[in-house]
């Protein structure tokens, strides 16, 4: 086990073809040497300005198959968001977070539990939320680190990040395609900066770029520098190496969870 952590985050634009989808994600987890852990975006599966229930991947698709191949190829940990279709509650479908590891292995999911129903969108028409509550966080360890999950809209919410942290978190990887418009990069980058400096923690951010996204994806370190960022257009990834000392540093000098008076309940 290294001691710090390589970790390559993508910015990829997705469109509605799955196959197309399958082999950008494909290309991009086993092209990011030396990265041991790969985070790509919220919707990698599919995306188009309108959600639709033609857009769901099951697990069992072409593209979920392709994933799990390539992270076992490259012997990589991987995270990335899709959407699938739910049983349940047809033709609504769910919005999920997946992390794969280096065999291919299932490691667990993570149900996005803030539905983006602002600025004239409503992902909540298509869309059903997962259910909150700290039982349902996906945290999972990767080399020296402990990383927790969340998922776009999920950053205006510090509530969930600090769940995350309770799990022993000191990583968060937030797959996103974050909507574009006026002030809404600078929007991404104030609230993902907020989280790292919070929590005292990483946070990584793989934004997709394109036609009504924002691009901007981010690697933050836990005093809130960024470390590296891409623009709203090109498609490309991102690396650092995060180091647990400097976790150990940046909450030696502002032990700012240890001081916290108030715990986090389900509304």
């Amino acid at each position: 086990m290294t001691a710090t952590l390589p970790v390559a985050v993508v910015q990829l634009q997705a469109d509605a073809d799955a196959h197309a989808n399958a082999g950008a994600a494909r290309a991009a987890i086993v092209g990011a040497d030396p990265a041991e852990f790969v985070l790509l975006p919220e919707y990698t599966s599919g995306w188009a300005k309108r959600l639709g229930p033609e857009l769901a991947q099951s697990p069992q698709s072409e593209f979920h198959t392709a994933v799990r191949s390539a992270a076992a190829e490259a012997g990589r940990t991987v995270v990335l968001g899709t959407m699938e279709p739910d049983d349940d509650a047809a033709p609504r479908c769910v919005n999920v977070a997946r992390a794969v590891g280096p065999h291919g292995q299932d490691l667990g999911s993570y149900r996005k539990v803030h539905l983006f129903d602002a600025y004239g969108i409503s992902e909540s028409d298509t869309l059903v939320a997962g259910p909150a509550g700290a039982e349902h966080a996906l945290v999972l360890d990767v080399g020296p680190l402990r990383l927790g999950v969340a998922t776009c809209y999920d950053l205006r919410f510090p509530e969930i990040f600090r769940v995350l942290a309770d799990a022993g978190a000191n990583v968060f990887a937030v797959g996103a395609a974050w909507a574009a418009g006026e002030g809404k990069a600078d929007l991404l980058l104030t609230l993902a900066r907020a989280r790292a400096i919070e929590n005292t923690s990483y946070v990584l951010i793989s934004s997709q770029p394109g036609p009504g996204r924002s691009g901007h994806s981010a690697i933050i370190d836990p005093t809130g520098v960024v470390l590296a960022q891409a623009d709203d257009r090109e498609q490309r990834t991102l690396h650092a190496e995060l180091d647990p000392e400097v976790i150990r540093a940046a909450r030696a000098r502002v032990p700012s969870l240890r001081h916290r008076r108030y715990r986090v309940v389900p509304a």
